[in-house]
């Protein structure tokens, strides 16, 4: 169950590194290139991040993974306590940002680069909280915690359904990723190209 738990959190990470990928690289574009944003993908980005992220992922981190490596040790527990706020602060954090696309979507004066900072922000926030996660929180996690904490994280997190691949029960995060890689550009997603 251990590998079956981990390789369902490594996999979301994938796909949420992805997304996170792709507003970076987009936002860039709009930047550097002045390519005319394509606010239908935007936005189906940032319902990706919130709908997966924010009310699948982070919750089952912190009710299973991190709960159950609080109770085996507390060698972790001021990186734990630290994930959590962010966990907590990322929510709002991705609300300052739908709101910032859709002043830019509205054509405020400036909304692009008022735009460009939430995004990378949050981007790089994200990035930085999932390798926190990976480089310390999941090697104590398998130092220290049972098989019985490893099958109630698996059952946990594989009720998400895996979102590049569609697992069961939830079909919505496969297609929703795959209109995300279909409507983005090379290198990202097959869509047209920029």
């Amino acid at each position: 169950m251990l590998n079956s738990a981990l390789a369902i959190i490594h996999d979301e990470h994938r796909s949420l590194s992805a997304v996170v990928h792709g507003l970076k690289f987009l936002v860039r574009e709009m930047r550097e290139k002045g390519v005319k944003p394509d606010f239908k993908l935007l936005w189906a980005m940032l319902y990706y991040m919130d709908a997966f992220s924010e009310k699948l992922h982070n919750p089952k981190e912190d009710a299973y993974l991190f709960a159950r490596l609080r109770a085996r040790t507390h060698e972790v527990d001021q990186t734990l306590d630290e994930l959590e706020r962010q966990h907590s602060d990322s929510c709002g954090q991705l609300r300052a940002l739908e709101q910032a696309l859709g002043e830019f979507e509205a054509g405020r004066p400036g909304g692009l680069e008022s735009f460009a900072v939430a995004a990378d922000k949050l981007a790089d926030d994200a990035r930085q909280h999932m390798a926190l996660e990976e480089r310390i929180v999941i090697p104590l996690a398998k130092q220290h915690l049972t098989t019985e904490d490893w099958v109630e994280i698996a059952q946990a997190f594989g009720e998400n359904g895996d979102p590049r691949f569609g697992a069961e029960p939830d079909h919505e995060f496969r297609n929703l990723f795959s209109r995300i890689v279909n409507l983005a550009p090379p290198p990202i997603g097959v869509g047209p190209p920029l």
